[in-house]
């Protein structure tokens, strides 16, 4: 019996051991699947296989590879098919490299950033404006859903990567213009209506959709509808058409870039109205205007490919 015992006792230390060995091979033979970078998630998803192809053309995968964190706003195979037929290209192949490889870089911000953590506002991609190297703009509208400069939707958020986050969108985000960011922008929704205003002789938005590069100091709604009180006028439409031609124009600096740190003390800018204002900074940036009225600068150096715009509290006058 003393035998049996012991027998049965050895069998079951022996059973016990080799069930811990056999769950320390299952755990060793078990794989643990790293997160995938940006550009391995945009090379397996199906509906992306256009944008990879462009990331191979523009050189750029190994960017989307890089430790990052980068935020990436993936547009759709219908999306850059979309964006070939508006450009007049037949294929990926007729798009000039540099101009696409700007393109993608529109879409990619530094930073993690998921879709809980977006709000209307902007943010500084990748790409660049050609004369100063500045970081071009990219304006968020967080109001219904997720829009980006007015054109292109979030449809599906949050695809974590280990380097990142990718959003996958409904359009390529082209190149911003000024223009642009204008009508995005709910904030300048009179100051496009002024600049679209049909009696006008000059074609405001053709001039500042062209090369530029433009410096556009843009007035606020609140800021049109102090003129209109001060000016004692019910509607933009009270604006004479010679007057409201020169003070838009008086807002627009022709042929350069002005970024806020090359604003300086008295300085005199030289407008397409033919007149100057000048440059206050002793207080904060102000502009006093033709009539010596003060105007704050509230937001600076918005950028967009064929210029900068810079955010005023005020209608400034010649």
């Amino acid at each position: 019996m003393k035998s049996i015992k012991n027998l049965s006792q050895w069998l079951l230390i022996f059973g016990f051991v080799f069930s811990i060995a056999a769950c320390s091979d299952d755990d060793d033979n078990m794989t643990t699947e790293d997160p995938q970078t940006i550009a391995t998630i945009a090379t397996e998803t199906d509906d992306l296989s256009i944008l990879v192809q462009a990331l191979v053309k523009a050189d750029l995968v190994s960017v989307l590879e890089g430790t990052g964190p980068f935020t990436v706003f993936a547009p759709t195979n219908a999306a850059f098919g979309d964006l070939l037929a508006a450009k007049g290209f037949a294929s990926l192949d007729d798009v000039p490299t540099d101009v696409l490889t700007s393109i993608l870089l529109n879409h990619v911000v530094n930073g993690n950033f998921q879709s809980s953590g977006l709000s209307t506002g902007y943010v500084a991609t990748n790409a660049t404006e050609a004369s100063t190297g500045n970081n071009l703009s990219l304006y968020i509208n967080t109001d219904n859903g997720v829009t980006l400069n007015g054109v292109s939707n979030v449809i599906t958020a949050d695809v974590n990567a280990s380097n990142g986050v990718v959003h996958i969108v409904d359009a390529v985000i082209d190149l911003p213009t000024v223009v642009t960011f204008a009508t995005a922008d709910n904030t300048f929704s009179t100051l496009v209506a002024a600049l679209t205003r049909s009696d006008l002789t000059t074609d405001f938005v053709g001039v500042l959709s062209g090369t530029g590069p433009f410096t556009v100091f843009a007035p606020t709604n609140d800021a049109f509808g102090s003129l209109l009180t001060e000016l004692n006028l019910n509607a933009l439409g009270d604006i004479p058409v010679a007057t409201l031609d020169a003070v838009l124009k008086y807002h627009v600096v022709g042929g350069s870039n002005v970024l806020s740190t090359m604003l300086s003390d008295d300085m005199a800018v030289e407008t397409l109205a033919d007149a100057e204002f000048t440059i206050d900074l002793e207080n904060g940036a102000e502009i006093v205007d033709g009539q010596n009225r003060r105007t704050s600068i509230v937001v600076t150096d918005v950028q967009a490919s064929n210029g900068v715009v810079h955010v005023i509290s005020n209608v400034i006058l010649p």
